[in-house]
């Protein structure tokens, strides 16, 4: 009886351990990768990682600028759309830098594109609700990044 009340302690010890050790490397974590600042709006959060400086340094000069920042054009609006991407993007970053297989220069993943391309209706509709200027289109939906790339991150160099 005495043997087994040891065998489990030690189990309990070392799964006790071990999810200690995996929850304090979790926080280091968040902590080192400044994870909590992801939740802001601030759009310094987006060039915690170097890959992004040259996206930020455009957009500081570009004509969106004083009206959009990071999360008004690469994010849903609604509160549970924005925070599901987050976590997507999160991941795909995260596990992006930390396996180093990203493409330089960055590109944005479709789904992302999406996202942008809505939040480019969203706010001019008014504007694009009378385009019919098939340039515009691909298929079925409007695409502005096909032509305005250098709004939101300044001008292609």
């Amino acid at each position: 009886m005495m043997d087994r009340l040891r065998k489990v302690n030690f189990w309990l010890l070392l799964i006790t351990g071990l999810i200690g050790f995996l929850f304090g490397l979790g926080c280091y974590t968040v902590y080192y990768a400044e994870g909590l600042s992801y939740l802001s709006n601030d759009p310094k959060a987006c060039v915690n990682c170097h890959v992004m400086r040259n996206e930020y340094d455009g957009w500081q000069k570009a004509s969106h600028h004083a009206a959009a920042m990071c999360n008004d054009c690469h994010l849903p609006h609604d509160l549970i759309g924005k925070y599901v991407a987050k976590s997507e993007n999160g991941y795909h970053h995260s596990k992006a830098f930390t396996l180093q297989d990203f493409h330089e220069p960055i590109m944005i993943r479709e789904e992302s594109a999406a996202i942008v391309r809505q939040n480019c209706l969203r706010c001019h509709s008014e504007f694009v609700s009378q385009t019919t200027i098939p340039a515009h289109q691909e298929g079925d939906v409007l695409n502005c990044i096909k032509c305005h790339q250098g709004v939101g991150h300044g001008p292609l160099k």
